[in-house]
């Protein structure tokens, strides 16, 4: 019988779930910006219609061949040349996807944090 492997520190974690896929909220300041980097870390396919319905489709999609954890690096960024409403839709729809496997970290510096969680608190009323 192997004997159980001895505790790591806490500092390092051994996942079975998905690997991270990162999003720079920075080259994601408009919708068709946002689109055409998911597009590409998430490695859509090309016909992948870079719209709401599309991106709902193809998180639906994804998360059942597996879990995706999306991160949102300098994610104070993220859609803000969009009107509010855009970034309350986009949140809407990762809250579909994440009944299939979906999570997402915003990620920001702690000047942005407030605003931040603001932002996303009105978004989500």
């Amino acid at each position: 019988m192997a004997s159980a492997a001895p505790p790591l520190p806490r500092w390092l974690t051994v996942s079975t779930g998905p690997a991270p896929v990162v999003v720079d909220g920075r080259a994601c300041q408009t919708r068709a910006a946002f689109f055409e980097e998911l597009a590409r870390v998430l490695h859509l396919p090309d016909y992948f219609g870079r719209n709401w319905d599309a991106l709902a489709d193809s998180l639906r999609d994804a998360t059942r061949a597996g879990g995706v954890a999306l991160v949102v690096e300098h994610a104070e960024e993220l859609l803000s040349a969009e009107p509010p409403a855009q970034f309350a839709t986009l949140l809407a729809v990762l809250a579909d996807a994440a009944d299939t496997g979906l999570t997402m970290t915003l990620c920001t510096d702690p000047g942005h944090e407030a605003l931040l969680r603001r932002r996303a608190a009105t978004a989500l009323a």
